[in-house]
């Protein structure tokens, strides 16, 4: 039997979140600061994980690879052995992407945090739900819809991503392998989760059922409101 993940990106200009043994040696301060999502009723829980673990990875980046990564590198790896392509699948931390995360986490610390947005929420459940319904994986919609079409409907000349993970119904293994970005030579997923050029800080988050891969997790983002 074989496990087929899939992570996919779009640019435009273990339930919950577990403190684990990781939280041990993070500080009370910054786990509180990350969980921005916390108080919002529209999220589950483990839609709430992936904006807290984003915001790790942003406060700390080191740290969050030598704690939280690294916990879910080797359950993961653990957890692929029932698979046949398990030589395929799993966290090589001998491979450039491994690698290349390491190093482009060492250069992260104390970046803006991620904080939830209700309406972006709404525009990526119904890109889950259509994608589901339609047994599909991609950014467009089934109507031909491309991201911008969707978000700029609400959020007009703003800067906006997009981040697709299939297979996945936890938070901390969206967020994880979208910052390893396995087979993604551009690194897409991980450069919209870390980086800052285009000032984006809110997020819009799903995760839901889907007919090929289990779980579909959509993640949108935008750029700060225009200043006036």
């Amino acid at each position: 039997m074989k496990f087929i993940p899939l992570v996919i990106l779009f640019f435009v200009f273990n339930s919950g979140i577990s403190k684990a043994q990781s939280g041990r040696t993070w500080s009370a301060q910054e786990l509180e600061n990350a969980n921005t999502a916390k108080n919002i009723s529209y999220l589950n829980d483990e839609e709430k994980s992936i904006i807290f673990y984003m915001n790790l990875a942003r406060t700390d980046g080191e740290k969050f690879f030598n704690t939280y990564f690294q916990e879910f590198a080797d359950a993961y790896n653990i957890d692929m052995q029932q698979y046949s392509n398990y030589n395929e699948l799993k966290i090589n931390r001998k491979d450039k992407y491994y690698r290349g995360l390491e190093k482009d986490l060492k250069d992260i610390k104390d970046l803006t945090l991620f904080s939830p947005d209700e309406t972006l929420t709404w525009v990526a459940q119904q890109h889950a739900k259509d994608l589901k319904k339609h047994n599909l994986a991609g950014h467009n919609s089934s109507d031909g819809r491309t991201v911008s079409d969707r978000i700029s409907k609400f959020y007009p000349r703003r800067a906006m991503a997009e981040n697709l993970a299939f297979g996945f119904s936890k938070g901390l293994a969206n967020v994880c392998m979208l910052l390893l970005d396995k087979n993604v030579p551009d690194l897409g997923h991980r450069k919209t989760i870390l980086g800052t050029n285009y000032n984006l800080s809110l997020v819009g988050v799903n995760i839901g059922t889907h007919p090929g891969y289990k779980y579909c997790a959509v993640i949108d983002f935008i750029s700060a409101p225009p200043a006036r």
